[in-house]
């Protein structure tokens, strides 16, 4: 008789117990700290999903007042240019400038001279010289003849003439020192100072050039350099000072828009332009005359605007998240919006013109 093998032994069981209950039984196993730990883990983790909701970045859509911007080119300008000019005729003897030097306010800039007062000076030197011999010699026959008079030598009438002699000497030379005087503050007026501070924008004369008096040596633009704008008469209405101006950025060297104010809007429109003056910081103040482009109001209306963060693009197809009963705590709803330009403000870099697609009191949520 054959015996037949035995039986193949069944593997264990496996246990029934759900993993919750495993768990359950690690989390029995630890102590206190390692508990925290774990739990603190798991909190994470379900943040980190997005199991738990976080708190949503919010927008309320109000129909804000909005400008309608018109490009028009304007140059860096200073406000004022001053010539420095000569104060006597002659010949230009130095120049102490260049087109671009920056000057302070009194600086010596350049120097004139005349021959003329040269030799005026020296015969003006000797004639006070002569004068001085004459002063000295009738003090010595006034103190003589007054001596002598007191003595009861000479009369009263040869000591008149002798001390009328002496002040007329005297007051000769007193002129002429006088004339000395005028002479040495033209010599002095030959230097040219500069009558502003500022950056030197030309310099028509070399040195030789004869001059007049009143004639312009340098011309220097002032310090606080503005923007001036020519603007079509048509918008002269909507024009008015205090008003902001948008600028390229890119113009001057920077990424983002600059923003400044009109200071001025001249009354006299020339060539069917307005005028107007507008305070920009960062201008510099080194290049006059520079083009920049610049967007200047051409009337204003209300208009959604939200921020660019709200909107998302997929498919060719912009979308913004709605809050459903204005609860951002609540489902969100993507709803299909029309894309207008691009806002730029003071402040508000990113601000986005809604066309269609929202209403007052909309609540948007960010995504």
């Amino acid at each position: 008789m054959k015996l037949l093998p035995p039986p193949p032994a069944r593997p264990p069981a496996r246990s029934r117990k759900g993993p919750a209950k495993s768990q359950r039984r690690v989390l029995a196993r630890l102590d206190d700290r390692q508990r925290a730990m774990v739990r603190a883990a798991m909190l994470a983790l379900l943040l980190a999903t997005g199991t738990l909701p976080a708190r949503a970045d919010t927008f309320t859509v109000t129909p804000t007042p909005t400008r309608d911007e018109k490009a028009v080119f304007a140059t860096v300008e200073s406000a004022y240019v001053v010539p420095a000019r000569a104060r006597i005729g002659g010949t230009v003897a130095k120049i102490d400038v260049k087109y671009g030097d920056h000057v302070e306010r009194g600086q010596a800039i350049a120097a004139v001279g005349d021959t003329k007062l040269i030799l005026q000076m020296g015969s003006l030197d000797a004639q006070i010289a002569g004068l001085e011999a004459q002063v000295a010699q009738a003090k010595i026959d006034l103190d003589r003849t007054e001596s002598l008079f007191e003595r009861g030598t000479v009369p009263r009438s040869r000591f008149d003439e002798v001390r009328t002699a002496f002040n007329v000497a005297d007051n000769a030379l007193r002129a002429r020192r006088a004339e000395k005087s005028v002479i040495e503050q033209q010599l002095a007026e030959g230097t040219v100072f500069a009558p502003t501070s500022g950056r030197v924008l030309k310099v028509p004369v070399t040195p030789g050039t004869v001059t007049l008096p009143g004639e312009a040596i340098a011309m220097i633009a002032e310090g606080n350099f503005v923007l001036r704008l020519r603007v079509p008469e048509r918008h002269a209405r909507v024009l008015k000072p205090g008003d902001t101006v948008r600028i390229d950025g890119e113009a001057l060297g920077r990424r983002d828009a600059m923003f400044g104010t009109i200071k001025l809007v001249y009354p006299q429109i020339e060539d069917g332009r307005v005028v107007a003056d507008a305070a920009v910081d960062g201008l510099g103040d080194y290049f006059v005359g520079e083009r920049i482009r610049v967007w200047v109001s051409a009337g204003e209306r209300d208009a959604v605007v939200v921020p660019a963060r709200f909107v998302r693009t997929r498919f060719g197809i912009d979308y913004v998240g709605l809050a459903r009963d204005g609860d951002p705590a609540s489902a969100v709803i993507e709803v299909p919006v029309q894309r207008g330009r691009l806002v730029r403000r003071p402040g508000e870099p990113d601000a986005l013109e809604i066309l269609s697609g929202l209403k007052s009191g909309d609540r948007l949520v960010a995504p």
